[in-house]
């Protein structure tokens, strides 16, 4: 019999990113608009990548199973 192959969860997948060495990497939401209230230090932190903390690595994974 064949193995039931895991679904990658689509939403998931368009937001994750796994690089070379097996870190998740995503980018922050809410940058984009009502900037005028947000400090300088804030919209820039907004526009770099972050990497998904090894607590909860296990967690997006089972999302992205066939990137992982």
């Amino acid at each position: 019999m064949a193995k039931v192959k895991m679904k990658t969860n689509k939403t998931a997948a368009k937001r994750f990113k796994v690089t070379a060495k097996g870190k998740i990497k995503y980018w922050k939401g809410g940058v984009s608009h009502y900037n005028t209230k947000k400090t300088s230090k804030r919209k820039r932190q907004g526009r770099k990548a972050k990497y998904v903390p090894e607590n909860l690595k296990h967690k997006v994974a089972a999302l992205i199973p066939n990137d992982v």
